[in-house]
């Protein structure tokens, strides 16, 4: 990685204090939970901050929320639209509505139908589309100009950016010898706000991204040192399946992230198998990536406490319950194969 910065493209660590004053009046202060059988699997203090807690049962709420809030009065009067896999869509939704404001979200027709169900809960208008045939952010961009919506995108966006940082910001505030912060990387926000937060708290913190083996972009594209597209991929982690890093979180992830770790599928399903065995988490496989990512990866850090982001909890039940009994089962029979024992 290159040598850290203080200044990135348009963010920096006091956007994320100052997204802090304002997203903790609305966000859940969700909790920092711990396991002492699960320390003993990885052979250190693990603290894990448990975001499907979180209003929408995501963290995702917190740069919808701070996007929201710190728009003009013309940009709420007129309304706010998203794209989304279904955990931003959610977030947008409330946040509008908190805001007296109105909200349309463009949802690929493959996701989870409880997410889908969510955003209607909360009055959003809802367009689907075929996220293997139809450009999303094209979509998106026509329908804003067509009604003058503002859009609000899931991780391209300062203020979602400062907003996601804010979970890094907390752990930080309860644990302050962290060693090591692990988060998932999907679009990039909620990786490049941690990395913010961990630099204005101590620059020597590693935030490490995790990523699933088959969704690369952000490895590949850190890699190369220019954003990479990658096809479609069709990963149990559905709130990760972007094609390529947005451009601003990439900006500031390639100077700051410590490193990127991909993870096979059976270890994200073994990740959520491990958060319901011992911490009592409903994690969906996106919120479970970074777990995956300590296990993988744990035995490179230097001793000391490390932090663990579970993003969201917004199962799909019939889905979330047959992973569960594979992982399970699979991580019962052979309790001692996370990769940090070996």
């Amino acid at each position: 990685m290159t040598e850290k910065s203080r200044v990135v493209p348009g963010v920096t660590s006091d956007n994320v204090l100052m997204a802090m004053e304002v997203v903790r009046r609305e966000a859940v202060r969700t909790p920092m939970v711990t396991s002492a059988v699960f320390d003993e699997i990885v052979r250190r203090r693990v603290w894990v901050k448990d975001e499907t807690n979180q209003r929408t049962g995501s963290f995702k709420f917190r740069g919808a929320l701070y996007a929201v809030a710190t728009a003009t009065s013309d940009q709420r009067k007129a309304g706010f639209i998203a794209g989304s896999s279904g955990n931003h869509a959610q977030a947008l939704a409330l946040a509008a509505h908190l805001h007296d404001a109105s909200a349309t979200v463009v949802i690929p027709s493959d996701a989870p139908a409880s997410k889908r169900t969510a955003v209607e809960a909360f009055g959003a208008r809802i367009f689907p589309y075929d996220r293997r045939r139809d450009r999303r952010e094209a979509l998106v961009q026509q329908i804003a100009y067509r009604s003058g919506l503002t859009v609000v995108p899931s991780s391209d966006h300062r203020a979602v950016i400062a907003g996601a940082g804010t979970v890094a910001w907390e752990m930080l505030q309860e644990v302050n010898d962290l060693v090591a912060i692990f988060v998932p990387v999907g679009g990039g926000g909620l990786a490049a706000g941690s990395a913010l937060a961990a630099l204005g708290h101590n620059p020597r913190l590693r935030v490490i991204g995790v990523e699933p083996a088959i969704a690369d972009d952000t490895h590949r594209s850190i890699k190369s040192g220019r954003l990479t597209s990658i096809q479609p991929p069709d990963t149990i982690a559905d709130g990760l399946r972007h094609t390529e890093p947005a451009p601003i979180p990439f900006g500031i992830i390639k100077s700051l992230l410590h490193d990127v770790v991909t993870v096979p599928e059976d270890a994200i399903a073994n990740a959520m198998a491990y958060l319901w065995r011992y911490y009592h988490t409903a994690a969906e496989p996106s919120g479970a990536v970074a777990l995956a990512g300590l296990l993988q990866a744990a035995h490179r850090l230097p001793d000391g406490p490390v932090g663990v982001v579970v993003s969201g909890g917004n199962v799909d039940w019939p889905a979330y319950r047959t992973l569960l009994d594979i992982a399970m089962d699979r991580t019962e029979r052979t309790p001692d194969a996370a990769p940090v024992l070996r």
